[in-house]
């Protein structure tokens, strides 16, 4: 059976971009799209003495606010994007996200921050879907595993640039320099990426398919069991690993007592180095195990996230900077790559038709958990109980665990995988 991406790619008179430009090129772009998000993460300590702020207002600019218009801009972006050049799309959207972070720069209280903030979401709601859409496209279902991976890359990059590079930056500078230094070079991005991808032929010209009504898409993805447990199961993997990210840097400086930067060197270094490797080793893996059946993946997905979620909590609870460090790298390695175990099982159930209003439809839901609850919660229990080490590490302790009930759903997600694809084709 032919497969669909290389029927797209065989259209006559169509000349494609190289596969894998496309991806060194969206992986850039994603890079930055994470730099930008987790740029914050490794100031929390400038910001708050300059604006007099506490753990839970930290926490809602690093989750609420970074959401409120991501999720619900995300959706209508999408359902564009099934329609139109989701090139065009990706660069306006970097476009918008890089310039909201140079905003963020130049804020001048708590306000003008959370008003950033919002707008790098909605700038960054434009990337996701219509770039896993396209990557589908462009490569073969047994060579999206390592695609997703290598673009997943972009999470630990992003994590080294934001919290390891802003600080380097804020120490040389001030924090305003650091959001100045990421934002720019993302309006050049978006320029190239429009000058130099192509939008490949779709399979099935979209003007001979009318759109599927929102509504009715959204019964036939309720009535998919495996889609249903993936979003919950990423969404709570989401919210224990990005509660963990998002707040451990903060954790090194308050529980080790040394100089901010080294430790938010360190922790952006150590675990992002070793969820580097994970990611690349995963994504092999998992196109290995798709060989053996199409519900790999997703199984695969499960036993990391359960064992990632039990090493970070170790991290959390650790007396020492050194054993700190050293679990990093397991917890790098089994955390490094799960999600791409979702997001190819996602797009392999997925139609052509509405994949990325459906994929974003998803992404809504997963982010809501990670990114509004995770930050949040952690936050505002450690303000709750005194805003110190001991506070934050009980903080991140109600959040964490939360990583094993996501495994739960996408083990479980597996046994329906092959059904609900056939069903939604037909839909």
């Amino acid at each position: 059976m032919t497969d669909r991406a290389t029927e797209t790619h065989n259209a006559p008179g169509r000349a494609p971009t190289n596969a894998w430009l496309v991806l060194a090129l969206l992986l850039a772009i994603y890079i930055f799209n994470f730099a930008d998000r987790y740029l914050i993460t490794g100031l929390v300590g400038p910001i708050k003495a300059e604006f007099g702020l506490g753990d839970d207002f930290m926490g809602l600019l690093m989750g609420p606010a970074f959401v409120a218009l991501y999720v619900f801009a995300g959706v209508p972006i999408a359902r564009l994007a099934d329609r139109k050049s989701r090139i065009a799309i990706i660069a306006a959207g970097c476009v918008v996200w890089s310039a909201a972070t140079v905003a963020t720069g130049l804020a001048t209280g708590p306000v003008s921050l959370a008003l950033a903030r919002v707008a790098v979401g909605i700038g960054e709601a434009a990337f996701a879907a219509p770039a896993y859409s396209l990557l589908a496209d462009y490569f073969p279902v047994e060579k999206r595993g390592r695609a997703f991976a290598i673009l997943g890359l972009a999470t630990y990059f992003g994590q080294i640039a934001g919290q390891a590079g802003g600080p380097a930056i804020a120490a040389l500078y001030d924090w305003r320099t650091a959001f100045f230094a990421m934002g720019i070079p993302g309006v050049l991005l978006g320029a190239l990426a429009v000058l130099t991808i192509r939008e490949p032929a779709r399979t099935v010209p979209v003007k001979a398919v009318p759109a599927i009504p929102f509504g009715q898409m959204l019964g036939h993805l309720r009535r998919a069991p495996s889609y249903v447990l993936m979003m919950i199961g990423m969404g709570l993997g989401s919210l224990s690993g990005v509660a963990f990210g998002y707040w451990g840097p903060e954790l090194f400086t308050r529980s080790f007592g040394i100089d901010p930067t080294v430790a938010k060197t360190a922790f952006a270094v150590n675990f992002g180095m070793a969820g580097l490797v994970g990611m690349l080793l995963f994504g092999t893996l998992s196109d290995k195990l798709t060989t053996r059946g199409r519900e790999w993946p997703i199984r695969l997905t499960a036993a990391a996230m359960a064992s990632a979620t039990a090493c970070i909590l170790l991290v959390t609870w650790s007396d020492t900077f050194g054993m700190a460090t050293a679990l990093a790298i397991p917890s790098g390695l089994l955390g490094g790559g799960w999600a791409v175990g979702v997001l190819s099982s996602l797009q392999y159930i997925l139609p052509e038709r509405f994949r990325a209003t459906a994929t974003a439809s998803f992404i809504m839901v997963t982010t809501l958990l990670g990114y509004f609850v995770g930050p949040w919660l952690t936050g505002a229990v450690s303000q709750a109980l005194g805003g110190d080490a001991w506070s934050l590490q009980v903080g991140l302790s109600v959040a964490i665990p939360l990583g094993f009930v996501g495994a739960l759903c996408c083990l479980l997600a597996a046994r329906t995988l092959e059904r609900d694809r056939a069903a939604l084709s037909d839909a």
